[in-house]
């Protein structure tokens, strides 16, 4: 009896140390994620073809980030069922992209630059520990912002009125936290930086008009644990991030969508996720879109996996993002003869319910 019960204990204590063995591990890996990802140095020729300028933007806490800036294409382009004349570039309009956990913004670039480019000019960021950035944990979303505000100077400093945040996957957490964090900029003096010294004039700040968020999940914990094996997966990524929250000092789960997302009243959103998605399984993503507020639009997309929608329906995906970003810079530009009397947002789902699927 006394065996046994010596023996249960002596399990239970190497179970506890085995667990937090774990969650020392993972909290390790999630916090320094790769730089580049797999492949990404065969990018340069792609690179040089877009073109561009290559450069360096600071962020709101300091760190040094790498970035390309690629102008807008001001050749006109098709019309569209909201607005029958020509796309016209504004040069005051940009489009932020924002990468996923692994490596740089140079992928999404090659990927999407060309066809985001031809609404607006395209900044790609590399988040702080990523590309050419200045070494950082990655926090999902919650520094992250500080980066996006840095970014959102950066474009201010130049002429930019209205910007459009495109995220993918951590990407997406981001944009969707940037908005709550740090505001639209409809309203200058609450989003001001509030360490910002009181004489010093601050740049002007654009507003945020438009979120594309592909594979979001609503929890961190759920991206976590898919790449986890074994039982109780989610209660080890709860246990991971909780590690994660001790060494960063603060709590990436604060600034994670679920939380925060009812706060983009006013931002039109559009969700995207891939059907066959193992990282972001599907009924996750609807706990999300549930979530959003009326008018955002869920898009599923048939046979994607993770991130991968692009690649599967590069057409589809190509035209929903820029019906998206254009009607929702045509509305943020004001009286326009142009805009239609009612616009719908992405292609045409209708945009007055809180969660459509197509």
């Amino acid at each position: 009896m006394i065996r046994r019960a010596i023996a249960g204990s002596l399990a239970a204590g190497v179970s506890v140390l085995t667990f937090r063995f774990v969650a020392a591990r993972g909290r390790d890996r999630i916090l320094a994620a790769p730089r580049t990802a797999p492949g990404e140095d065969r990018l340069g020729p792609a690179l040089d073809a877009l073109g561009g300028e290559v450069v360096r933007i600071r962020s709101r806490d300091g760190l040094r980030l790498a970035g390309r800036w690629l102008p807008a294409e001001v050749a006109a382009f098709g019309a569209t069922p909201w607005a029958p004349g020509p796309w016209r570039v504004d040069p005051h309009e940009a489009v932020l992209l924002l990468h996923g956990w692994t490596g740089s913004c140079a992928p999404d670039l090659v990927e999407l630059g060309p066809s985001l480019r031809r609404t607006a000019g395209v900044l790609g960021l590399d988040f702080g520990g990523h590309g050419g950035s200045d070494d950082a944990p990655t926090t999902f979303g919650l520094r992250e912002v500080e980066d996006v505000a840095g970014a959102l100077t950066w474009l201010g400093e130049r002429g930019i009125e209205r910007v459009a945040l495109v995220g993918r996957s951590m990407g997406g957490i981001t944009a969707i936290a940037s908005v709550a964090v740090l505001g639209d900029g409809s309203l200058a003096g609450v989003d001001a930086d509030p360490a910002a010294a009181a004489h010093v004039a601050p740049p002007r700040r654009p507003r945020i008009v438009a979120i594309v968020a592909d594979s979001v999940p609503p929890e961190l914990r759920v991206p976590i644990a898919a790449r986890l094996r074994g039982p109780a997966r989610r209660q080890v990524a709860g246990a991971i991030l909780g590690s994660a929250a001790r060494t960063l000092g603060a709590d990436p789960r604060e600034t994670e969508p679920i939380r925060v997302i009812g706060l983009l009243e006013g931002v039109p959103l559009l969700l995207i996720s891939g059907e066959a998605d193992t990282t972001v399984p599907l009924a996750d993503a609807r706990r999300l879109a549930a979530a959003a507020p009326a008018g955002t639009v869920h898009w599923i997309v048939p046979g994607a996996d993770h991130g991968q929608a692009h690649e599967v329906d590069p057409a589809g995906y190509e035209t929903r993002l820029t019906d998206h970003l254009r009607a929702a810079l045509i509305v943020a530009r004001g009286s326009s003869p142009i805009i239609a009397a009612r616009m719908p947002i992405s292609g045409g789902v209708d945009d007055r319910a809180s969660s459509l699927e197509d």
